[in-house]
């Protein structure tokens, strides 16, 4: 192929593209000019439009507003005497003056930028424009009802202030789940159902929505068999639920109470508890993560804390081992996850919290040493919402505030609420105000107290009394806004409010309470026989629903019994205490139920009357019977008279 001239390619150039090329390069496009934009003239274009369109809004709203005058005139002249309503007017017309004032100052300000003309603006006085038609945009005339508005306002930043107005106490519900202690209680996050265990094994599901005013369990298991149940929580998918007991091995049910898995129990005889594949001694408290699904953690007596993952029970996934500032082992008795998962804290036996990178097992971020009395079992730790704040209740009848930005000393402290179980636990509002814990109180000594706390001065703001047992469990559910208790004496108590909670003990106090139905069994053993002749087959049992209703139907059967007869016997009916000898014998001698307390001295009551005046056994054997013949007594002196002479010089 001859390579093209220069003329040829001039040529080519100002008749268009050569298509030889656009099919050899699959696409054409070739020769045409890129195109160029002004930004400056686009801003200018686009300040004018916004500016059209704030006029047009303003001239808008302004008739709307003049109708509105009208028809107020209007109305006020029609019900109001003259002088109030051409006061009235005079007020709308002071108003409608200002207001066509300050619109027409606006449009001499828009008419204004509206004669800008000549050519483009530098790209500083570009900027100042926008920022001048954006503050034109933002100019809009004020409501009409501003001060009602700020009324509300008012009302709801004293309601902000005051962040008891928003506890939800008005109304409560109980739950009887048994006569020990309630010391675990779950929440699924949509506060469907609520789940509670105790001291007694057992392991009880609510259904709000499915429950009526009787506030029944529908389903009642021991997942742990003999083992008391310490803690329950629900996975943040709500499929899934973390049962963790006194026994060595965390459990994973689902929301029916079937098992999903069972974490393995470990070798004690290793030394080394990371070289073990699970926990080897009693567990204390479980939590589910918060933003992975099935991973969760446990703490135990084996001075350990071990996470998992649901998909693999036979192993845990890592290690985490408390230590004392001179390295020795302390158990842990509590531990949580933050709000986003990435900070594990424990509070252990010696009074510290140790706060560990989740993903780092060797040394703790965060130790704090003497957070509170050594020896005493730490219960409860939780983060609060926003993530920065650490509460953490005390064996040592203490509440205090941690900030893990600043982790050398507690924010504040609150003295006074004893405690006596080792799962009294603390939770946060749902708007990050308040912190709720409870108090124990000895059996016969007082009321049990769920006690309030601003988070911000930490002063005691509220208080409920539960019950005459201790608090032992507390659950502020953020999507219900109500707060579930657990008791030392077997109940689960619902605090809610009509007008600030949502759903949960609001669906089930309005149902009324189901009546009982008997059960449908058969009324005897029926032995089924197909192959039997017909003049040998049984006829087919019915239940006993059918059976009763066929029953109903009889006159005989459906007979109502007669009642006892009161008084004197009437119509062939002999009265319980009538005047025929029967009835004397029932009253006065059948019942007569007099117990001597002596038996003998019973019988020797009639001895002397027997003797004197025989008449039932001794005329039998009148002439048969010995005589009888006691043996005398004689005294101590007799004796020794009548001893030989041997034995008297014995003595």
């Amino acid at each position: 192929m001859e390579r093209p001239g220069p003329s040829e390619v001039a040529g080519s150039d100002a008749s268009g593209p050569d298509p030889q090329l656009a099919v050899t390069m699959g696409f054409t496009g070739f020769g045409k000019k890129a195109r160029t934009f002004d930004l400056e003239a686009m801003f200018e274009q686009t300040r004018r439009t916004a500016v059209e369109r704030s006029r047009k809004t303003l001239a808008r709203e302004k008739e709307e507003e003049m109708n509105r005058e009208k028809e107020l005139r209007r109305q006020n002249e029609d019900t109001e005497p003259t002088s109030s309503g051409s006061h009235v007017v005079r007020d709308c017309s002071k108003s409608s003056s200002s207001d066509t004032s300050s619109n027409g100052s606006e449009e001499s300000s828009d008419s204004s930028d509206d004669e800008l003309i000549g050519p483009p603006l530098p790209p500083q006085m570009a900027e100042e424009s926008v920022k001048h038609m954006e503050e034109n945009i933002s100019r809009l005339p004020p409501p009409l009802y501003e001060e009602e508005e700020d009324d509300d306002d008012d009302g709801d930043s004293e309601d902000d202030e005051n962040p008891v107005q928003k506890i939800p106490d008005s109304h409560e519900i109980t739950l009887k789940h048994g006569t020990k202690t309630v010391s675990a209680l779950g929440l699924d996050p949509s506060g469907a159902r609520l789940v509670t265990g105790g001291y007694d094994y057992d392991v009880k599901f609510w259904d709000f929505a499915g429950m009526d005013a009787s506030f029944k369990a529908f389903r009642s298991l021991q997942p742990c068999e003999c083992h008391q149940i310490k803690s329950l929580q629900y996975s943040n998918t709500g499929d899934m639920i973390l049962v963790v007991s006194g026994s060595s091995q965390a459990k994973v049910i689902d929301r029916d109470g079937f098992e999903v898995m069972e974490c393995i129990k470990g070798d004690q005889y290793i030394v080394d508890m990371a070289n073990t594949k699970g926990h080897t001694a009693m567990l204390h408290t479980g939590s589910w993560h918060p933003k992975i699904k099935g991973e969760f953690m446990t703490c135990s007596n084996d001075a350990t804390v071990r996470t998992w993952e649901v998909e693999n029970p036979k192993k845990q996934k890592s290690v985490f081992k408390p230590r004392t500032m001179q390295g020795k082992k302390v158990i842990p008795t509590t531990c949580t996850y933050s709000r986003d998962g990435n900070l594990i804290a424990a509070a252990c036996q010696n009074g510290s919290i140790q706060i560990w990178d989740r993903n780092l097992t060797v040394h703790p971020k965060f130790h704090y040493k003497q957070a509170h009395d050594p020896g005493t079992d730490t219960s409860c730790v939780t983060f609060s919402y926003d993530g920065n704040v650490l509460a953490s209740r005390g064996g040592d009848d203490t509440l205090k505030l941690w900030d893990i930005r600043q982790f050398n000393k507690p924010l504040f402290s609150a003295s006074g609420l004893p405690t006596m179980f080792p799962m009294t636990d603390c939770c946060f509002s749902p708007d990050d105000k308040l912190i709720v814990t409870g108090t124990s109180v000895q059996r016969g000594c007082g009321s049990g107290k769920l006690v309030f706390f601003e988070r911000r001065t930490f002063q005691r703001v509220y208080e409920i009394d539960i019950t005459d047992a201790s608090v032992v469990r507390c659950l502020w559910h953020p999507k219900l806004n109500q707060i579930m208790v657990g008791t030392g004496n077997g109940l689960a108590k619902v605090y809610y409010d009509p007008n600030k909670s949502q759903r949960g003990a609001k669906l089930c106090v309005v149902k009324t309470q189901r009546k009982a139905k008997q059960a449908e069994t058969l009324t005897q053993d029926y032995i089924i026989t197909p192959h039997a002749l017909p003049m040998f087959r049984e006829p087919r049992q019915r239940s006993t629903r059918k059976q009763l209703e066929k029953d109903r139907l009889d006159p005989l059967k459906s007979h109502k019994p007669e009642p006892p007869v009161a008084g004197p016997g009437r119509g062939g009916r002999v009265g319980t205490h009538g005047g025929t000898l029967s009835s004397y014998i029932v009253k006065n001698i059948a019942l007569d139920k007099t117990d001597d307390s002596n038996p003998r001295e019973a019988i020797l009551r009639h001895a002397k009357a027997a003797e004197d005046n025989p008449y039932w056994v001794s005329p039998a054997y009148s002439k048969t019977q010995p005589k009888t013949m006691f043996a005398q007594v004689e005294s101590d002196d007799e004796e020794t008279k009548n001893e030989p002479e041997w034995k008297k010089r014995k003595i």
